[in-house]
């Protein structure tokens, strides 16, 4: 389903992606995340890809070196800003830091520009804290 260089990808019906998201072959990014990247491989250039959060899954704080832009395709997520719920689109700048949890699970398409860097020691990105510490 990736795209290949010089192909183009299409991906259609992206808000009913819960009905069809097992076709996605997942890989595991975070504790209860799974990721399907479009293009790019998260540590070099610019990357798309598809974020499955499981119900409690999360990312660790993370630090933008570029933008960031979240479009939430189903359920929804909550980091230290806001809630977003489908449908919603986040904009994070360069600079900016935060770190998501997703309470009931969610799927988003994440495209950025640069890797982000994650703040949080390794340690803790396997033994995340509990729900509680965030809104």
């Amino acid at each position: 389903m990736a795209t290949e260089p010089g192909r183009v990808l299409k991906l259609n019906d992206l808000f009913q992606i819960s009905g069809w998201q097992q076709k996605i072959p997942w890989k595991p990014f975070q504790p209860g995340v799974d990721i399907y990247r479009l293009y790019g491989d998260g540590s070099t250039g610019p990357t798309a890809a598809l974020l499955r959060y499981r119900a409690g899954g999360r990312v660790p704080l993370h630090e933008h070196t570029g933008y960031e832009h979240i479009f939430v395709l189903a359920g929804s997520q909550v980091d230290e800003n806001s809630k977003a719920d489908t449908g919603c689109l986040i904009i994070n700048p360069p600079g900016t830091s935060h770190s998501i949890l997703s309470q009931d699970g969610c799927i988003v398409l994440a495209i950025y520009e640069k890797p982000v860097k994650f703040l949080t020691p390794e340690s803790e990105c396997n033994n995340p804290p509990t729900r509680s510490s965030l809104p």
